[in-house]
């Protein structure tokens, strides 16, 4: 621990240092730095990571030893900010900003997520501050991965898939949310204004299964306030379409089309038209 501490100062120092005598050098840095801002249901993930290149080397089990604490990148600790509550390895985590470390094995990846979010690499990585541990299986890549690469491949309106990709290993974590109750009182809440959601609201209860009848009744309101919208007519003949109703989900899309062509709106002619298809 006391080892780890007098290294990282060291690198703080020597940095410092370079930076104090070299204030007007300019110089890519060896391992480049990307934030990921990623939308998850009604909050947010933003991912914090610096990015080595291969060069060559063997990685995993040769520059990153097998069975030790990785910072998961280059420099800084990767870190991970959810604005809002979210679950992994189905363990609720709190909002808030968190070091993501790893431990790579051949066979069996952990993943860590610990409290100490502002640190150089994992020197002073402490494991008792860790929120959550579980293990993943990596997976061969088919192409290389020359640059060190943390995404969000799949994403839905509950889940983010976190995939680490570098050299030929692959490992994938997902990431999930359950808003529903908090994103229903604000339908609720919402519906209590002046300027009530109709079509957003009635697109919610489609997505999610809703009460399809308070869906319709609201995508109808949408489509009284603005019977110009093409938009508002292809949401409720979906919603009608859902319910069984192809006849006057045709009725209803033939409607949004006229619109669509009145409106120029060539996207909307084509989904109307889609929905008349499926009504046939």
């Amino acid at each position: 621990m006391f080892l780890g501490l007098a290294i990282a100062t060291l690198m703080i120092t020597v940095l410092t240092t370079q930076a104090v005598f070299a204030q007007n050098l300019k110089l890519p840095a060896a391992s480049s730095t990307q934030v990921l801002t990623q939308d998850l249901g009604i909050s947010k993930i933003t991912l914090t990571y610096s990015r080595p290149n291969v060069k060559g080397r063997t990685i995993f089990g040769g520059l990153e030893p097998y069975g030790q604490v990785w910072r998961t990148g280059a420099n800084s600790a990767t870190t991970l900010t959810f604005t809002g509550d979210v679950s992994i390895d189905g363990k609720a985590i709190p909002a808030g900003t968190y070091a993501l470390f790893t431990i790579p094995n051949k066979n069996e990846w952990t993943i860590i997520l610990n409290k100490g979010a502002k640190q150089w690499g994992a020197y002073e990585y402490n494991q008792n501050d860790d929120v959550l541990r579980f293990t993943v299986k990596p997976q061969q890549t088919k192409n290389k991965v020359e640059t060190f690469t943390i995404s969000f491949p799949e994403v839905s309106a509950t889940e983010a898939k976190l995939n680490i990709a570098w050299e030929n290993t692959s490992v994938t974590f997902p990431i999930q949310v359950n808003q529903d109750a908090e994103i229903m009182a604000s339908i609720d809440q919402a519906m209590q204004g002046e300027k009530k959601p109709y079509l957003a609201a009635a697109q919610y209860y489609f997505n999610n299964n809703k009460d399809l009848d308070q869906a319709l009744a609201w995508a109808d309101e949408a489509v009284k306030a603005n019977p110009e919208l093409p938009y508002s007519y292809y949401w409720k003949a979906q919603i009608q379409l859902k319910k069984g109703d192809k006849e006057g989900a045709k009725a209803t899309a033939t409607l949004g089309k006229q619109a669509a062509e009145k409106a120029k709106s060539e996207e909307y002619i084509r989904l109307n038209n889609q929905v008349i298809e499926k009504a046939k």
